[in-house]
């Protein structure tokens, strides 16, 4: 196939063909003809311009040698300056147009066995001896030639170096998720190894949690064993102290005593309080909530106080609410006593208030003071175990357990304590209790409306003190009949029962000899004499199972070690439902 930019140079043109010529007459006789001839030169004019100005490049071509025409794209994609210089620059398409003699021969073959290729991807090089990546799609003429084909080509360098940089993303990508799964079962593996190092450890807390609880189990067990064991001889001492002082005794051997009582009284307020402050800790003190006449229990506390305040020298006062509350009334006495004793402890002139008032929903029951006070800075320090806040230029005094104690059974009981103090003026502790149905007491101060509790009178009252300590028997009955009363000692039931012909009270020790109780022992002696007889336990034992029991019997009780104005305050009461019986 001539290319079309020969056409022009050809010795004679189409009219020469027909043989028409110069005769323009014999032009006239062919209209038609001619008509036909113009379209035909204006589509070979068009076929000319879009093969000259085709974007891919367009060829013609004999397999065996190189090119027949080109246009001016199929140059530029080869790198030439024209068509003509790639015609005459390339004459052996397989060594010089394509960079892999191998891959030509592939393209031949298939052309000569299928007569066509389509969008083929392969390597041509171009005039510098760069490689250029194209698509060529491909038709043999076997009317021109057996081996002369034409061609469409395609630059697709960019769609290359797309999939190319597409490539090596994926293969970066596979390379980092390859990165990351072994990162994932290293941390997989590490996971593990901290998983079971934690089951481990868990293991290891459980067998340490289970030995602790063992050992706070018998370090339970041990203190109450312990307490009881160490009470029994302070509650013997106490008592054979307390009936020294009633003794007139020369000035140098009561002062002597009274240090002796002070330092048995010291031991006991420690051991008892180490004891209720480990089992608050532990919480195995639980609260019994009962209906409780508050009177009744604040004039019982007063009994207690009266002697206090009297060897004190103190003002003491006590306005007693009438009404119930529902609380747990062996731990709000205790609570109170508490702070009864912190106040005569640090007051040492004035007095002493413990009153009951309505304050809103609650019931406040107080006790003001005034004695040395304490700093503002200082009140969030009072209630830490062990600590003391002493006045300048005192000494200490206790251990510094007693608000502690106070602070946790006010939080068990569900209410709130409240301090005001002035340093040197005086304190006010007072506790919060929801009320049910209470009379407030009269109001006022230290004056003479205020209610003074006078010391019972014992004088020729029967007791029957039942106690397998001969110890216990005799300091007992040493403080009793300095009182006035008539003792009789036993060490269990049938013992009494022998020897003792008749009581008016008893107190019993809970746990006697054969394993049998203080409840056995007041039950067989009020069967034996055929009454009621007011009876109270006195025990060592401070477990909550020992309370409920005695509890259930609805005895008193008293802990040891036994002070005398408790001692007191129990016998009035016992004294006073006698009365009640009598009548």
């Amino acid at each position: 196939m001539k290319k079309p930019s020969d056409s022009s140079d050809a010795d004679y043109d189409i009219d020469d063909l027909l043989g028409l010529g110069s005769q323009s007459v014999r032009k006239n006789y062919y209209p038609a003809l001619q008509e036909r001839i113009d379209e035909l030169e204006k589509e070979r004019n068009r076929y000319k311009w879009l093969f000259e100005n085709a974007l891919h490049g367009i060829f013609q071509a004999n397999l065996r040698g190189g090119f027949v025409a080109a246009n001016p794209a199929m140059a530029r994609i080869c790198g030439y300056e024209s068509a003509d210089a790639l015609i005459t620059g390339v004459i052996r398409l397989r060594e010089q147009l394509f960079c892999s003699s191998g891959e030509f021969d592939a393209i031949r073959q298939e052309l000569l066995d299928n007569g066509s290729l389509s969008a083929r991807e392969t390597r041509l090089r171009r005039a510098d001896n760069t490689p250029v990546q194209v698509a060529i799609t491909l038709l043999r003429r076997p009317d021109l030639g057996p081996e002369v084909v034409e061609a469409f080509v395609a630059d697709i360098t960019e769609r290359h170096q797309a999939r190319e940089k597409l490539r090596q993303l994926n293969a970066d990508l596979e390379r980092r998720v390859e990165e990351r799964t072994d990162e994932l079962q290293n941390a997989n593996v590490v996971l593990r190894y901290q998983i079971e190092q934690r089951e481990k450890v868990e293991r290891e807390l459980v067998v340490a949690v289970d030995a602790a609880r063992e050992a706070n189990e018998s370090k339970d067990k041990y203190l109450a064993a312990a307490s009881h064991d160490l009470l029994q001889p302070l509650n013997a001492a106490r008592l054979l102290v307390s009936a020294l002082m009633d003794s007139k005794l020369p000035a140098d051997e009561n002062r002597l005593v009274r240090r002796v009582q002070r330092s048995l009284e010291s031991a006991e307020d420690l051991l008892a309080d180490l004891l209720d402050i480990s089992k608050l800790d532990q919480k195995a003190m639980q609260p019994d909530f009962v209906d409780t006449e508050i009177g009744e229990l604040m004039r019982g506390l007063a009994q207690e106080f009266e002697l206090v305040a009297e060897n004190a020298e103190l003002n003491f006062r006590v306005r007693a609410g009438t009404g119930h509350v529902c609380t747990d009334p062996r731990m709000l006495t205790r609570v109170l006593r508490n702070l009864l004793s912190n106040a005569f402890r640090y007051t040492s002139e004035g007095g002493v208030l413990f009153a009951a008032r309505k304050r809103g929903s609650n019931l406040e029951i107080g006790v003001w003071d005034t004695g040395v006070g304490i700093e503002r800075e200082k009140l969030e320090d009072i209630f830490r175990e062990f600590h003391q806040i002493l006045p300048k230029g005192g000494s200490r005094q206790g251990v510094g357990l007693g608000l502690a104690i106070v602070e946790r059974m006010v939080r068990v009981l569900d209410c709130d304590i409240r301090v005001d103090s002035h340093h040197g003026r005086g304190s006010c502790f007072s506790v919060l209790i929801p009320l049910t149905t209470v009379t407030e007491a009269p109001a006022g101060g230290f004056g003479k409306e205020a209610t003074a509790i006078a010391p019972a009178s014992f004088e020729g009252l029967r007791v029957l003190v039942i106690d397998n300590e001969e110890p216990v028997q005799e300091s007992m009955r040493a403080l009793l009949e300095r009182w006035g009363c008539e003792v009789e000692t036993a060490g269990s039931a049938t013992e009494a029962i022998e020897h003792c012909t008749g009581t008016d009270i008893i107190l019993a020790d809970f746990h006697l000899d054969e394993n049998l109780t203080g409840c056995q022992a007041v039950h067989t002696v009020r069967h034996h004499f055929g009454g009621d007889i007011p009876a109270a336990i006195i025990t060592a034992d401070r477990s909550d199972e020992t309370r409920k029991l005695i509890s259930a019997q609805y005895l008193p009780v008293l802990n040891k070690p036994v002070k005398p104005n408790r001692l007191r305050a129990l016998i009035s009461s016992l004294v006073a439902s006698m009365n009640q019986g009598l009548k």
